[in-house]
């Protein structure tokens, strides 16, 4: 069987998102209990079901793949195509009844990002995208904001307050930058960035299966997305990350990261 190629493979992953979506939806608001896993995250069943049905999508198309999932874990992380998997990106949204929680799914190529897509299921929003075939929100395409300069840029900061207690002098310094300035949280910043609606994020503290699948999305609409001393993410990277709308916006953000 001939591998699939990265619009197959974006189309994929945006089918099975949309798939799922349901799920997360008919838990919403439900008052559903909420257990603490052992970093004390909270996890519900909403989180369990959305990625079995996943997970279970993805097997029956690709069944030599690999999968990563935040729930369930790793299979078959040593073959060349491996899913990444968080069907609740922001539970402590999602719990709180706040409609900012997204299903994330990536797909990496012999340990590279190819695809991704961030599925807002309450938004009924869709971004999706690969260098390539580009981004597009629900089918329409979506470009970052190529042509703003810092001074003027709107900056999102994920997780500002552990973002200060673990770098209080890179914050201060991070909080002087831009036009505007906005505490923000999970994956939806990163959406917003690709369609050209705000134009940089820093974050830090993340699991893979929470930027890897940012990756296509960002990249396929032009912008950059990197760890703090702007390597390429992947599966080891230390989960601190910045993405930013243009090259110049970027290199900024890394001089003031590695300072």
């Amino acid at each position: 069987m001939n591998d699939p190629n990265v619009e197959e493979l974006l189309q994929a992953a945006e089918e099975v998102a949309d798939a799922v979506g349901d799920i997360t939806l008919r838990y919403f608001r439900g008052g559903l209990a909420v257990e603490s896993k052992d970093d004390e995250s909270p996890v519900t069943v909403a989180d369990r079901e959305t990625e079995r049905a996943m997970r279970t999508a993805i097997a029956e198309r690709f069944p030599d793949h690999g999968i990563l999932g935040e729930e369930y874990g790793a299979k078959g992380l040593e073959q060349p195509f491996v899913w990444i998997l968080d069907p609740i990106d922001g539970t402590k949204s999602f719990i709180a009844g706040s409609p900012l929680f997204g299903t994330l799914i990536g797909v990496l190529h012999r340990g590279r990002p190819l695809a991704g897509v961030i599925r807002m299921p309450q938004l009924r929003e869709s971004f999706a995208g690969a260098v390539g075939p580009g981004s597009r929100l629900n089918g329409a395409p979506i470009r970052c904001c190529p042509g703003i300069p810092l001074d003027q840029a709107f900056l999102c900061y994920n997780d500002l307050p552990h973002l200060i207690a673990r770098e209080p002098e890179k914050a201060q310094r991070l909080l002087a930058l831009g036009r505007y300035q906005r505490p923000t949280s999970d994956c939806y910043p990163y959406a917003q960035l690709a369609a050209g609606w705000v134009d940089g994020v820093v974050d830090i503290g993340l699991e893979p299966y929470d930027y890897l699948p940012l990756v296509g999305v960002i990249e396929g609409a032009g912008g950059i997305i990197t760890d703090w001393q702007g390597e390429t993410l992947s599966l080891q990277s230390d989960g601190r990350v910045v993405a930013a709308a243009n090259p110049d916006m970027h290199a900024a953000l890394l001089e003031i990261l590695a300072a």
